[in-house]
C-alpha cells in the first residue's frame, strides 16, 4: 500500500521501520523537530534521520497545517498511518486517502485515553497494557477499532521494561491491520464510552510521591517511573530525593503518614494512610538517589529516622 506516516520518538521509528520491512511504498513521512521537552526527550529515536536514510521526504513540523495537507495530498496515500504525534490534526486529514487514517496508541482503548497510558496503567493497577490500532477521528483516541493486541502486567514489571514490550508489538499489529485493509477484511469495533478512561499529560508534580496513597499504589508508582523517566520523588530533612526500589511491608504497621519507623529486609519502612490503627501494609524504602546523583541502600540512608514530607521543609522529627 502507499502509506503517508505521521510520527515520533522510538515508537515512530519502529513504525516506519515496518512499513518499510513489510513492503509498502511510503512517499512522504511527516515528524516533529527533535526536542529537549522532558518527555519527548525520552525515547528519542529520529524518525526524520531513517527516513532519510532510506531516501523518504521528509515534513518537519509542530502541527498538520494547511503546508502540511498540501504535501500530503500530493502524496496521494492509500492510508494514513499515525504513531506518537504530539499535536491534533483535522478532519481533512481524517479522510483524506481511500483507507482513512489509522493511529497507534499503547492502551487497549477504551481504557487509558490520552498521555502516558503504560505509566498511568501500571500505576492504577491495571492486570495488563496493549497497542490499539484505530481509525482516527475528531475526538481524541475515540475511533472504530481495528486491531488489538494485549500484554500481562507482571508483580515486578517497570514502567520501562512495559514501554519497550509495547513498542515490540507495533510491527506485527501494523501488519495485521494493512493486511486486513488491502484484503478488504477490515472489522470495525466501535469502542464503547462508558467504558473509557482518560489520563492527562504527566508533569513533574504527577511524580512527587503522596504519603496518603496506600503502600500497594505508591511501589506501582516506582517501579512505573523507572530510568529514563523522572522518578518518583519526595523530601527527606528538606532534601529532594528519589526512590529506585521498593517493595511492600511483609507485617502492618502504625503511626502517622510519611514517618520512618523501623528496618525490614534491607530497607526503611515508611509509614502511610490509617495507619494510627496499625492495619496498614507500609512501604520499604530499598534504594534512593540524592540530588548529586548518588545511590543509597534505603536501611543505611534512613538510619536517623524522621518524616518524609512533600516539600522542601524540615521534618521536626524528634
Amino acid at each position: 500500500m502507499r502509506v503517508v506516516f505521521f510520527g515520533f520518538q522510538t515508537w515512530g521509528v519502529k513504525t516506519l521501520q515496518a512499513l518499510l520491512d513489510l513492503g509498502h511504498d511510503v512517499p512522504m513521512v511527516v515528524t516533529h523537530p527533535t526536542s529537549t521537552e522532558s518527555y519527548k526527550a525520552i525515547f528519542s529515536d529520529s524518525v526524520e534521520e531513517l527516513a532519510r536514510a532510506h531516501g523518504i521526504p521528509v515534513h518537519l513540523t509542530m502541527r498538520a497545517d494547511h503546508e502540511t495537507i498540501d504535501v500530503v495530498k500530493r502524496s496521494e496515500p492509500d492510508v494514513i498511518v499515525v504513531n506518537s504525534w504530539y499535536t491534533r490534526m483535522t478532519e481533512e486529514l481524517y479522510d483524506l486517502p481511500p483507507y482513512g487514517t489509522l493511529n497507534m496508541h499503547d492502551s487497549l482503548l477504551p481504557k487509558s485515553t490520552g498521555f502516558s497510558p503504560v505509566l498511568w496503567s501500571l500505576i492504577s493497577g491495571e492486570s495488563e497494557i496493549g497497542l490499539t490500532i484505530h481509525r482516527m477521528n475528531s475526538e481524541l483516541d475515540a475511533g472504530d477499532i481495528l486491531v488489538q493486541h494485549s500484554l500481562p502486567i507482571g508483580p515486578a514489571d517497570t514502567g520501562t521494561e512495559l514501554v519497550m514490550r509495547g513498542i515490540d508489538l507495533i510491527p506485527g499489529a501494523l501488519d495485521e491491520a494493512l493486511t486486513a485493509l488491502e484484503t478488504g477484511t477490515a472489522q470495525w469495533r466501535p469502542q464503547e464510552k462508558s467504558e473509557r478512561t482518560y489520563f492527562h499529560k504527566r508533569s513533574v508534580r504527577d511524580s512527587l510521591i503522596d504519603w496518603s496513597w496506600p503502600a500497594e499504589d505508591l511501589e506501582r508508582l516506582v517501579r512505573a517511573l523507572s530510568d529514563p523517566y523522572p522518578r518518583a520523588f519526595t523530601f527527606y530533612r528538606g532534601e529532594r530525593i528519589e526512590v529506585l526500589e521498593s517493595k511492600v511491608s511483609e507485617i502492618r504497621y502504625g503511626g502517622s503518614p510519611g514517618r520512618v519507623i523501623v528496618q525490614e529486609g534491607g530497607g526503611a519502612v515508611v509509614s502511610g494512610p490509617g495507619a494510627h490503627r496499625g492495619q496498614n501494609r507500609a512501604l520499604v524504602i530499598t534504594r534512593v538517589r540524592t540530588a548529586d546523583g548518588a545511590e543509597h541502600a534505603g536501611d543505611a540512608f534512613f538510619r536517623r529516622g524522621g518524616y518524609l514530607t512533600s516539600v522542601a521543609e524540615l521534618d521536626g522529627a524528634m
